[in-house]
């Protein structure tokens, strides 16, 4: 467990880093804000941790975390979805192109 566990957290650390770096190359880096979100992650991360290690300790399981993830993995895909129908709604209200092209013609 604690094997693919830390290939997962290598893969997603390695990813984001990536995207970091291209961010930065690409001139689109705001190096304020990214401090202040690293700042605030990291803050609560170690939080995150103490909290899940108590609630762990209290009901003696530790499928609990199992549970903490797929909650936060539903309640972001709601948010998501939810944002993006609204943003398509407020596209469709105000006629703005939203990507789509008419299939019927085609321009050679």
């Amino acid at each position: 467990m604690q094997v693919s566990s830390a290939t997962a957290t290598f893969a997603m650390t390695f990813s984001a880093s990536m995207s970091v770096v291209e961010y930065y190359l690409l001139k689109r880096f705001p190096i304020p804000y990214a401090l202040y979100f690293t700042a605030v992650a990291t803050f609560s991360a170690l939080v995150g941790q103490y909290v899940v290690r108590k609630v762990v300790s209290i009901f003696g399981r530790a499928s609990i975390i199992i549970f903490i993830l797929a909650f936060t993995i539903f309640v972001s895909a709601i948010s998501l979805g939810g944002v993006g129908i609204a943003d398509m709604i407020e596209k469709i209200k105000h006629k703005e192109y939203m990507g789509f092209e008419n299939i019927c013609t085609y321009d050679a």
